[in-house]
């Protein structure tokens, strides 16, 4: 059985991994010239922690990752006013690693079998499925066909447009948008170190990790109505984070060109059908579940894990998919809900709301209410992953 596969992300790569694993000659096809250099400091943990580890993958990206010792909440004038310890978050969620995305999709593109088409400079812009298969369209007009075709392609994805049509409701803006970039600067690296700091405040919020060697990663979530993306994100993030203090404005300063800054709305995608014939959505493109829920590299890994398996297990590819989406929809919609609900204690509107979460961080400390503030916060974990055959 032949795959096409639009996305070398997460899902992308870790559907590709488990589908050669299980016989398929798999094609990876993604617009970009080459592996992405931008993304952020993703917290790995729930259900593609447990498909990682079945996967053989887990020793790699675990030492891929960083080790912080707490993420501190810090004022206008570099004040800490919470903290909360990541070995609180990493024992309610049964293990948790800290780690950049392209350093978690190096893992997977490292791992990927030598029968596994890797190609770049391949924009899908569009498709199409037959009872016998699937096809995509390139952006020179080539077409390529294979039993079955797989949208891993963001939530912007070319595939399901193509499948389902641009319909708004698809792509849920949740009113935030979001941008991370990595700069070298030993000064502010004095100041991060092996912590995480977040400024404690509403409207914006900036996160800086320190990663070594003067190297610093930023994060950035801010409260704005406009779905559309900027032509300057530079502009639109010294703008949005102008008033923050701290060690902010330095890091602005250093924030990188265009090119280097991963920027994008922070949404949700909500489509009532994740595949059509031959041709399925995974990660992303079928179940964003945004920024706020903190699992969407999880969830990426473990759904691109969960379709191989019911594609190895299905007497057809038919029967694969439907069993597939049977198991993994209540999942994402799980985490999509717990997101909604935690969103005011992500970025709160209110000094109330603000000094409320710094009350909730302080209970994480406390014997016995540890580990259910870090469920509050996190949500329950999600259903475990199919076990291999």
């Amino acid at each position: 059985m032949k795959a096409l596969i639009s996305g070398a992300g997460i899902a992308g790569l870790a559907a590709a991994h488990r589908l050669a694993h299980h016989g398929w000659q798999v094609t990876v096809l993604d617009k970009a010239p080459g592996p992405r250099p931008q993304g952020f400091m993703i917290d790995f943990f729930g259900p593609g922690h447990d498909a990682a580890r079945t996967m053989g993958l887990l020793p790699a990206i675990e030492q891929a990752g960083h080790r912080f010792r707490d993420a501190a909440f810090v004022d206008e004038h570099g004040r800490v006013r919470a903290t909360a310890p990541f070995s609180a978050f990493a024992q309610a969620t049964g293990g948790l690693i800290s780690i950049l995305r392209p350093d978690l999709e190096h893992v997977l593109r490292q791992a990927l079998p030598e029968t596994v088409e890797l190609r770049y400079g391949a924009r899908v812009t569009g498709a199409r499925t037959a009872p016998d298969g699937a096809a995509a369209r390139l952006h020179d007009g080539t077409d390529l066909e294979a039993d079955l075709l797989i949208g891993a392609d963001g939530i912007h994805s070319p595939v399901r447009r193509a499948l389902f049509g641009d319909t708004p409701d698809h792509l849920r803006h949740l009113g935030f948008h979001t941008a991370a970039y990595t700069f070298h600067d030993p000064h502010v690296h004095e100041h991060v170190r092996d912590r995480f700091f977040l400024t404690d405040t509403t409207g914006a919020q900036m996160g800086l990790y320190g990663l070594g060697n003067g190297l610093i990663a930023a994060f950035i979530v801010f409260r704005t109505q406009d779905t559309h993306l900027p032509h300057d994100p530079r502009a639109a993030l010294r703008s949005a984070c102008s008033g923050l203090g701290w060690l902010v404005p330095r890091a602005l300063r250093a924030c990188p060109e265009p090119d280097r800054i991963y920027y994008d709305h922070v949404a949700q995608t909500h489509v009532p059908s994740w595949s059509s014939g031959r041709a399925v959505l995974v990660g992303d493109s079928a179940y964003a579940v945004s920024l706020l829920a903190g699992q969407g590299a999880s969830l990426a890994v473990g759904g691109a894990y969960t379709l191989a398996e019911h594609l190895a297990r299905a007497a057809t590819p038919e029967l694969g998919l439907a069993a597939y989406e049977r198991a993994w929809r209540p999942v994402a919609e799980q985490r999509r809900r717990a997101a909604l609900r935690t969103a005011h204690w992500f970025l709160p509107r209110s000094r109330t709301r603000l000094h409320a979460r710094r009350l909730m961080l302080g209970l994480l400390a406390l014997p016995g209410t540890g580990r259910l503030m870090t469920r509050m916060l996190t949500g329950k974990p999600a259903a475990h992953v199919p076990a291999a055959p």
